[in-house]
């Protein structure tokens, strides 16, 4: 019986492939042909970067919430890049940081545009299959997603677009090549509509606010285009959006709530304590619920939100007054402290308001640098900084558990304001840890962790090149009416629509960070929102850290690791190392130090006591080096023969001293003066063309003596 098959074309009857030209580079996009039963799919090819760009809808909403379901998952597979995962298992486990911060990355311009009353779970699913380092898998992702969202049934006021822009050699670069994001004093992250900014993320080289404006205006301009092009193929072959049960409160119940609560609302949100005002709130709220028995938890918690964010928005708009009396660019009563923790090697506390956080700096060998097993640029991370919220910060009575994806990224937002001031690794040969422990929250932790972590540095004598500060600007909108204010608190970011976070040194802007709640922001709204940051973040600076710390320690801690480093010649290290790690393992243990040897030659010692990492200094210069004559070593008896003693002077390196070399009188046995294993000092006095070395004991004690009695003169 003869076999019958469609041919490709019936096969994928709604295939379809789509070019343009994005920052120069050609993005193909293809649908039509994998994941059929997703919503809308779409595979990017961006260079030879390819990822599979999938968002899925759940026909019924999820009931109990109040809240819209959205999830964003950036998988990197490493067969994009050609490897094999390092875990026992050799495969992909839970998503990694970088993973994680280019899923918040997406998540964040585009949740604002999906309608805020929807309850039906959606998830946004980007991986990536190919990546090619000269295109950014993030941007071609970030741009995959918002086409298939748009051209999907889900509804959705998109679409965004996103760019990376670089400034190389005080060019400003679109979507920059590996190699020129390896000299770039700019990384960012730009998301935007047609008309509006919608997301910024940003890691600097001190760079000012007028070329941060110019950068993120040069990438609006072409995500343009992508726009363009996104919208001609919604145009061809988007789907109609589908309808969905709206889970907005109903009006009527909302008109009730406001008009017997609204003073009572208005009073307990009069306080800038949070703990006052959420006590206070509670009676309100069993007011309610005894009026309205036929609500459950979920819309008793979605009423009290609504009630709430009535009272700050209109307080801020209609009166400029703020929940905690202070005026619109106030910020908080600001503490700083160093030196709180004896035994660390560098601590710093600051507090703005009722936010205080504790940073903990612990400096390492090189050894222990972070091996990045994932996709990112960079294969070893020796600044690391971890940013902990333990429940006990919010005043919430639960147990603490692992980091989610909002510590993961608040770290790593004060990780890249950080790196740009810290010594190089020639400089400063160290591995730092940066631990932010958040002991109260009540809004801008991340940037009161940057500003404790300069402290913490600084604590511990880290040569940084300036102290960096971090705040964050407000805004609150209605219709064409907005307005800012600095130093949110947590009851500002949770009603407001804006928190625009920012750190930097006095010269410039290292770190952005930009989450809002609506459509977008206009460049009126941002270059206001930067002036406003640079103003709080100098106030920062100058009226608190620097009273506290004006510069970085001196010295390390006692209790520090002192580093050296120093440069053998690559056809050494063999000798360093010894046969299977023998010298290098006798030496850490006999100068109770840690030893690192780079491919290149570059050495690292690091001990507690210089004392003992400068004695393996000096043991590896003469392994390396070829013994000076006159130079006086301690070396080992290794043998004793009858005509001498062979003294060990470094790992590997062996000379005899003759039985008349050893005392300053006639010596009938060896045996008499030295023994295997004895500690002796020796002088080199010869080494024959055959590489032999000639010592004496006797000559070396001369010497000794002869400089002491010097000394003592």
């Amino acid at each position: 019986m003869a076999l019958e098959f469609a041919s490709r074309k019936e096969t994928f009857p709604n295939y379809r492939k789509y070019e343009t030209t994005f920052a120069g580079r050609p993005f193909i996009v293809e649908t039509g042909k994998m994941c059929g039963l997703s919503n809308g799919s779409a595979m990017i090819r961006y260079g030879e970067t390819c990822v599979l760009c999938n968002v899925t809808m759940s026909e019924k909403p999820r009931d109990g919430i109040d809240f819209f379901p959205l999830s964003v998952e950036f998988e990197e597979k490493l067969y994009a890049a050609g490897r094999i995962p390092g875990s026992f298992m050799r495969r992909e486990g839970r998503p990694g940081e970088h993973a994680i911060l280019n899923s918040r990355v997406v998540d964040r311009p585009i949740r604002p545009l999906f309608p805020k009353d929807m309850r039906n779970d959606v998830c946004v699913t980007m991986t990536v299959m190919s990546m090619d380092p000269d295109n950014s898998p993030e941007i071609a992702g970030m741009n995959g997603a918002s086409l298939a969202i748009a051209m999907s049934d889900i509804p959705w006021r998109g679409p965004i677009g996103g760019i990376q822009v670089g400034l190389v050699d005080g060019e400003i670069v679109l979507n920059p090549t590996y190699e020129q994001r390896q000299k770039s004093d700019l990384a960012l992250t730009l998301a935007a509509s047609e008309e509006k900014i919608v997301m910024i993320e940003a890691g600097a080289n001190e760079v000012d606010e007028d070329t941060m404006m110019a950068a993120i205006k040069a990438g609006h301009a072409e995500i343009k285009k992508m726009l363009a092009f996104i919208n001609s193929i919604v145009a061809e072959i988007g789907k109609p959006k589908a309808d969905f049960p709206s889970m907005d409160l109903d009006h009527d119940l909302l008109a009730d709530v406001k008009a017997r609560h609204l003073d009572q609302f208005k009073a307990a949100m009069d306080t800038d304590d949070k703990n006052v005002r959420d006590a206070a709130l509670l009676p309100i709220m069993d007011e309610i619920a005894a009026e309205h028995p036929e609500l459950d938890a979920a819309t008793l918690d979605y009423v009290s939100y609504k009630m709430q964010k009535q009272v700050v928005r209109r307080w801020l708009l209609d009166e400029g007054k703020r929940v905690d009396g202070r005026g619109i660019n106030e910020i908080r009563p600001l503490a700083a402290e160093v030196g709180i923790l004896p035994r660390v090697h560098g601590s710093g506390m600051f507090t703005r308001g009722q936010t205080q956080v504790l940073t903990i700096c612990t400096l390492g060998s090189t050894k222990d640098a972070q091996t990045m097993d994932d996709l990112s640029d960079t294969p070893l991370k020796r600044y690391i900084h971890h940013y902990n919220m333990p429940p006990y910060s919010t005043g919430e009575a639960r147990a603490p558990r692992s980091p989610g994806r909002r510590e993961i990224g608040h770290g790593a937002l004060a990780e890249r304001a950080l790196i740009p001031v810290l010594p190089s690794m020639a400089d400063f040969p160290y591995t730092i840890r940066c631990v932010s422990e958040v002991l109260s929250s009540n809004g801008s932790t991340s940037q009161a962790s940057i500003c404790g972590s300069t402290l913490a540095l600084m604590d511990a004598g880290v040569p940084i090149k300036a102290p960096v500060a971090g705040i964050s600007c407000g805004l609150i909108t209605e219709g064409d009416r907005w307005m800012t204010m600095l130093d949110i608190q947590g009851v500002e970011d949770f009603h407001g629509d804006m928190d625009f976070k920012v750190g930097g040194t006095r010269r410039g802007i290292t770190a952005i960070q930009m989450d809002i709640k609506i459509d977008g922001l206009t460049y009126e709204i941002v270059e206001e929102a930067l002036e406003k940051c640079r103003k709080g973040r100098l106030f920062i600076l100058d009226e608190i850290i620097k009273p506290c710390i004006a510069e970085p320690r001196a010295e390390l801690s006692k209790y520090a690791p002192k580093m050296f480093s120093m440069q053998i010649p690559v056809d050494k290290i063999k000798d360093v190392i010894g046969k299977g790690g023998k010298v290098i393992q006798d030496l850490c243990a006999t100068c109770n130090c840690k030893i690192d040897v780079e491919e290149d030659g570059h050495v690292f010692i690091s001990a507690i006591d210089a004392d003992d990492a400068k004695r393996a200094i000096s043991t590896i210069k003469t392994i390396v080096e070829d013994p000076e004559i006159g130079a006086i070593y301690k070396g080992r008896v290794t043998r004793l023969m009858n005509f001498g003693a062979f003294v060990e002077i470094a790992p590997g390196k062996e000379g005899l001293v003759h039985i008349s070399k050893l005392d300053d009188h006639r010596v009938e046995r060896v045996e008499d003066v030295v023994a295997v294993g004895d500690p002796v000092f020796v002088m080199v006095t010869d080494i024959d063309q055959q590489g032999r070395i000639n010592l004496s004991r006797k000559d070396a004690l001369a010497a000794i003596a002869k400089k002491r009695a010097a000394q003592n003169k």
